[in-house]
């Protein structure tokens, strides 16, 4: 059980450092002044998000690009607040196009209904989503059109972060966003891309049409983003890029309740077995049972005393590396970490995992007011 044990963490490190070479690989991109070229239609789908839109418009409003180059078309997915009316005052005071749409509602995923009923009404050739709860940086799409500039992409997924307030709850998330972007930006450095955010994603018109968007993943409610990505992929193996620069950073706001993290976890973890990439879900187990053996090395340790100093290097071992993982990624998005806050992160981590695991095994789960079954 022992050398079961260290072959099983032996490989967490082996992939940990693996990513962390990916993160360095991945160049940053520096953009230049040049003329802006591109046209942007940017969709974004919202449901009961009163509390948030006035902050994603101001981040809108800032943003620094020929507002002749670009759309907003927000997508109205059946929300029961004050939300259209917010944005029905925005759109009468703005000096830029601003749409705002009904979801048509044809599958089980509201939000991939949402973008391609945004994209049938769409006026631009280029499509970039995010969410509602989000704020945008200033150079967003400035940098990202001198990116499509020099290097010719179908699709170009962008580095996103929580918020945090410096407590318990957002901490954690702010954490975990933090390593999620770490295995993003470091699979994109080995040429083998797993994850992508739909919080800052765009991609080609044409090509969204040519994989047929969201056909044959549209029975599973989340994974706008990462089964997308294994089309256009697959389609276009040499133009997927992931544009790594501080410029376009975009901030998303992080849950207010425990059971609400564990809910868009358990949302996250439904389309994982549904996943084509092998490397993806090897990783995925490789996570969870390195989880699930720190949640279970305390009770071993009370049954096994002979081995506890074993035991204790282990659990020092999986901190140290999430660690430097973590420190290296959160360098790059300017987030400070605390050591002494980090340590309790593998044990509150492996809990969440192990809940959205039971949480994925019963079947359905709960968001923004609705309940949905696994598919």
């Amino acid at each position: 059980m022992i050398w079961g044990f260290v072959i099983l963490f032996g490989a967490y490190f082996i992939c940990m450092m693996a990513l962390v070479y990916g993160f360095r690989k991945a160049s940053v991109f520096s953009s230049e002044e040049i003329i802006h070229k591109t046209r942007f239609s940017i969709v974004i789908p919202f449901r009961n998000e009163a509390e948030n839109l006035p902050y994603l418009l101001r981040t809108i409003e800032a943003l620094n690009y020929s507002t002749e180059l670009f759309e907003i078309i927000f997508v109205n997915d059946a929300s029961e607040d004050t939300s259209e009316a917010i944005l029905c005052s925005a759109i009468e005071k703005s000096k830029f196009l601003i749409k705002l749409i009904q979801n048509n509602r044809i599958s089980n995923s509201p939000k991939k209904d949402a973008i391609s009923e945004a994209i049938k009404n769409s006026n631009f050739e280029w499509i970039v989503t995010t969410d509602a709860d989000c704020e945008l940086p200033e150079n967003w799409l400035k940098t990202l059109d001198a990116f499509i500039q020099k290097n010719n992409p179908v699709m170009v997924c962008g580095p996103v972060v929580y918020e945090s307030d410096g407590s318990f709850i957002e901490n954690f998330q702010q954490l975990d966003g933090l390593s999620l972007q770490a295995v993003t930006i470091g699979s994109f450095g080995f040429g083998n891309p797993l994850l992508s955010n739909g919080a800052n994603l765009g991609y080609k018109k044409d090509a969204f049409i040519l994989v047929n968007g969201f056909s044959g993943n549209d029975h599973i409610a989340s994974g706008d983003d990462i089964f997308l990505l294994e089309k256009m992929k697959k389609a276009f193996p040499e133009m997927v890029k992931f544009l790594k620069s501080k410029e376009v950073v975009v901030s998303t706001k992080p849950q207010l309740s425990w059971k609400k993290v564990v809910n868009q976890r358990v949302r996250w973890a439904s389309k994982t077995s549904k996943q084509k990439n092998i490397s993806s879900l090897l990783l995925g187990l490789l996570v969870l049972f390195v989880n699930a053996s720190i949640l279970a090395i305390p009770f071993l340790m009370i049954f096994d005393s002979e081995n506890i100093i074993l035991f204790l290097l282990l659990i020092f071992f999986k901190i140290s590396i999430d660690y430097i993982v973590i420190k290296q990624t959160s360098s790059f998005f300017n987030v400070k970490i605390s050591v002494l806050n980090f340590i309790w992160q593998p044990f509150l981590y492996a809990i969440i995992t192990v809940l959205v695991v039971i949480g994925s095994l019963c079947g359905s789960y709960a968001w923004k007011g609705r309940s949905f079954k696994k598919q």
